[in-house]
């Protein structure tokens, strides 16, 4: 929907029209073009949504967006979209909204509604609690499939999903069954005989990414969620384990580039926090790289006499960092990915060893063929050829081992990416470098 024509007809008031647009449009791509309003629009535009849609549109917003909404909403028109928000929609919302609107809405919910709230609300960051939802579909092991269904159709459009049905007693899972199964079988069917036994779940303070994995692991719609007592609390839905995954992917990407995380999108960021999420790491390299210039200087004597020896520094460290940046990617990739273990660290070193020579060997060839070409001096290609080997093998070495280093000791292997790594390379490189050089120009 273009978004010129729709404020136009905003600011025209036919609203007869725009009801007719958002009635069509889906929830998602309504807050997307909402988010081009402003805010005297974005106002009365949301009032046009249809009511059935109103919540899921709400839920897609950013948060500057909620908090706006909420601010202006009458007690009646929150209420109303509180109601039908999902919970861990709700909760979410909340941890993103200042502290007088965080009170307004806990004051508008009902207060069985209040306490699931903020049983959430204290569950850890990045936990399964902190995201699932209280919401779901539970039934008994006597229950028929009539009654299930009867039951499903009289409870279901408040939960958020029906296409896995828990079965419960006394709130311990003992089974799950599908709707499909439901809508399959013959009415007078027990659940007790239809429902599967073998249930993968997680705990409240299972780490939110260990959620996401088995969702990816085995193509779940949805996973339940159990206390300290193995008692089920709620679900993890689908949409929730990817809104994860998203989050997860980003927190790495911001850290391979040596940049502390942020929860807010780049233009919701401020320049300041922008720069003091860039400054820490790039502090920390550049008086790394000061071991780099100290080394060099050691090496005056080889610079004067063979001045040509500098011109393929940039080239070997260069080098250096693209091969441990390319052995660290894909290791970080296998771990995230549960492909790679610690316990596998001999059989990579042993696969990226036999990878660099391979690799070393054609850039060292390639590069001897061009100086000798261009210098006619056959030392200086051997001297670039073995320094290129060595260099080779010494990044890709360090590009998968420190990954695994640091998942061993419980650290993001993240952080030991690009910035670290070409850092640590370089170090390498130049000693590798003015070894062989001084050794074969007996310098």
């Amino acid at each position: 929907m273009n978004r010129d024509i729709f404020v136009k007809l905003l600011q025209q008031r036919q609203f007869k029209a725009v009801r007719s647009i958002l009635d069509v449009m889906n929830e998602v791509d309504i807050a997307l073009l909402l988010s081009e309003l402003e805010d005297k629009e974005l106002a009365l535009a949301f009032r046009l949504i249809p009511k059935d849609k109103a919540a899921e549109v709400f839920a897609n917003m950013d948060s500057s967006m909620q908090s706006y909404l909420v601010e202006i909403f009458t007690e009646k028109e929150l209420k109303e979209l509180l109601d039908d928000l999902y919970m861990d929609d709700t909760v979410d919302m909340l941890e993103e909204l200042p502290a007088n609107l965080v009170s307004r809405i806990l004051d508008a919910v009902s207060a069985s509604d209040r306490v699931k709230i903020n049983e959430l609300l204290n569950y850890p960051d990045d936990s399964a609690g902190s995201i699932m939802t209280t919401e779901y579909v539970n039934l008994r092991k006597d229950m028929t499939v009539a009654q299930s269904m009867a039951h499903i159709k009289r409870t279901g459009i408040h939960k958020e999903t029906i296409y896995t049905c828990y079965v419960t007693e006394q709130r311990k899972l003992i089974g799950t069954v599908s709707a499909k199964e439901l809508m399959t079988e013959d009415d007078d069917m027990r659940i007790e005989k239809l429902m599967e036994k073998e249930i993968i779940s997680v705990h409240t303070h299972t780490d939110q990414e260990e959620v996401a994995r088995l969702f990816r692991k085995y193509d779940l719609i949805a996973i339940p969620v159990l206390d300290e007592e193995d008692l089920m609390v709620g679900i993890v839905t689908f949409d929730d384990a990817m809104d994860v995954m998203v989050d997860e992917a980003t927190e790495d990407i911001t850290k391979m580039a040596a940049i502390n995380p942020s929860e807010k999108t780049y233009f919701e960021t401020s320049v300041l926090t922008h720069a003091k999420n860039r400054i820490p790491w790039l502090l920390i390299l550049m008086f790394t790289s000061i071991i780099t210039g100290t080394i060099i200087t050691r090496y005056e004597n080889a610079f004067a006499a063979i001045p040509l020896l500098v011109s393929f520094i940039p080239m070997l460290m260069d080098t250096g960092g693209n091969c441990g940046s390319q052995s660290s990617t894909l290791i970080i990739r296998g771990i995230a990915l549960s492909q790679i273990r610690f316990k596998d660290i001999f059989r990579v070193i042993f696969k990226e060893f036999r990878v660099s020579l391979i690799v070393g060997a054609v850039l060292a060839v390639s590069n001897g063929i061009r100086i000798m070409i261009q210098y006619q001096n056959f030392k200086l290609a051997v001297v670039i050829a073995l320094s290129l080997i060595g260099t080779v093998v010494i990044s890709k070495m360090i590009g998968c081992i420190l990954p695994l280093l640091a998942s061993k000791v419980h650290l993001d292997p993240a952080i030991m990416a690009s910035p670290l790594i070409t850092t640590l390379v370089d170090i390498f490189s130049i000693l590798i470098y003015f070894n062989v050089a001084t050794q074969l120009f007996n310098l």
